[in-house]
Formats: structure tokens, sequence, C-alpha cells
């Protein structure tokens, strides 16, 4: 893209940004909402309450709103965070919703670039400002089967882990297939083994069965009525034919496109689905059912 083009969407995308902050300051909670999937969506200043580094490259921010409880928020959801401090970090960074509890909201953050490592140089006590929570996330319990497969890839594991507990708590059957490069890769394992059960592969064989996840034994010998996902691209187009193979017909990923707005209005992010339209990632998923993407094509 050229240079004159790429700073004039950078600064269309900063003047989203800007509008949003003056709106901000209509409420008195500090918070703007609209309506979008019929959830409520907030620009808030939220806390960074606890920071840890649960892998080599990734920081776990653990945020709580400055008062008052944090709204509904659905598995697969994401936050589109203002970077701060980043002269040259223009646009939000979209992070996957990876566990709410006590009233604390968790973001596993892959340090890839310059917006991602500033987040990962912020201290306790620091204020995040976040848009949240945007998308439509994964089915909700009553729409899938009893016996649920959940496979992540390196940092795709996040959003798993929010899911796993819900599903779990609502009396489905899950089970955590996670892949990695090596077992360096795979994080959070004692979180996901409080709600279900944990398959695991590396590429290395330095954890688990040696290979993809697509060639996890799991998958030969028991039967899932649902799959749910996020990770790599060609991990999830893999997955999603081995399930078509397998006969099952709820497969639902969670897409990581590139997002710039959060709000469907650059087209950074957007997906061909099977019928060869085009969808935004950020405002109709980021979780689609694959069967309606052009991936079996």
């Amino acid at each position: 893209m050229p240079t004159e083009v790429l700073k004039a969407f950078c600064r269309i995308i900063r003047f989203y940004d800007l509008y949003l902050q003056c709106l901000k300051g209509q409420s008195s909670v500090s918070a703007l909402f609209f309506e979008k999937s019929n959830m409520k969506k907030y620009v808030q200043d939220l806390r960074v309450v606890a920071k840890e580094t649960p892998g080599s490259g990734y920081v776990l921010l653990k945020l709580s709103p400055l008062e008052g409880l944090l709204p509904e928020i659905l598995p697969g959801q994401f936050v589109e965070i203002l970077v701060p401090n980043a002269d040259h970090t223009f646009l939000r960074r979209p992070i996957s919703v990876n566990y709410v509890e006590n009233n604390r909201l968790w973001l596993l953050i892959h340090e890839v670039g310059e917006g991602t490592r500033s987040l990962g140089r912020l201290e306790e006590g620091s204020l995040l400002n976040c848009v949240y929570p945007l998308g439509n996330g994964f089915s909700s319990p009553e729409e899938v089967g009893e016996n649920v497969l959940l496979v992540g890839g390196g940092v795709g594991t996040a959003p798993l882990l929010h899911y796993g507990r819900c599903l779990h708590e609502s009396g489905k059957h899950v089970t955590f297939l996670l892949g990695g490069r090596s077992g360096r890769d795979l994080m959070q394992l004692p979180e996901f083994e409080k709600w279900g059960r944990v398959c695991v592969t590396t590429e290395d064989g330095s954890l688990g069965e040696r290979g993809f996840v697509t060639n996890h034994s799991v998958l030969q010998t028991e039967k899932f009525d649902t799959v749910a996902m996020c990770g790599p691209k060609p991990m999830m187009v893999a997955m999603a034919r081995l399930s078509a193979e397998l006969g099952i017909s709820h497969v639902e990923a969670s897409l990581e496109n590139l997002m710039a707005c959060g709000l469907g209005a650059c087209l950074c992010c957007v997906e061909k689905t099977a019928d060869g339209h085009n969808v935004c990632v950020c405002k109709e998923g980021p979780v689609f059912q694959t069967k309606d993407l052009s991936w079996l094509s």
C-alpha cells in the first residue's frame, strides 16, 4: 500500500477513535454504549489490576473497571485497545477475551509488534482505554451438542478458556485439543484442566502427541457433536475439512483477520463466504460456521 494512502487510512481510523473518545465524556460512568448484535458496547477506561507472564513473549493482563461491574461478555468476543504512550501506533489492537471472573477481564497478549510490545510493558495500575465487548461469539451451550471439542493453536487458545468454562457449567462434556510448535507455546494448561479434558500436540513432540492437532488420536477414537476453534488459518481450514469428513456438522471458527476499527467501517478484515460474498469479520464475526465460509469448496 502506498505510503500516502496508508497515512490517509490511519487518519480516517484515528478520526473514528477521536469521535468515540468525545462521545465517551457524555456518560457519567465514562462509558459510551451503542447497539450492535443486540448487546451494549462500551468505550471505557479499565485498570490493570494484575499482570502475569505465562510464557516467553506473552503477557496476561487482568483488567477491572474503575467503578461498577463489567458488562456481559460472551465467549468469543474481543476488545479493541488504544495503545498508550506509543507515538507510532495509530490503530487500536484487537485482543480476544481470554476469561472473565471476579469482575476481571483477562487478555492474553502475544508480543509480536510495536503495539503489543507496548502493551506488554504496562505495569499494574496502568489504564487502558477499551472498546468492548465487540463481535459475535461462539454458539450458546443450548445450541451445541453434548460432546464439544475446542481446538486451539498458539495464542488462539485464548478465547477457548472462557468458552470451555461456560460449556462445562452448562453440563457439556468438554475436550480441549491444544497445539503448538513446542511445549513452550502451550499456556494456561492448569486453567483449561479445570473445565475439561486436555489433549495436546506439539510439532517437536516435546509435550503430548507429536504432530498437528488434526493428527491427534482423540479424533479417531471419539465422536464429537460440535467443534469450535481458534488459531492460525491453515490449522482451522484443515480442521474444518477433517470435521466434514468425520460428519461433524456444527463447526465454528474464530477468525483472526487483520482488524483496525472493530466496527465494520474500515473493511480491513473481510472474509469470503461460501456464496462468494464478503463479510466483515469484526462485525459479522469473528466466529463463523465453517460451512458458511469458502474453506470447504
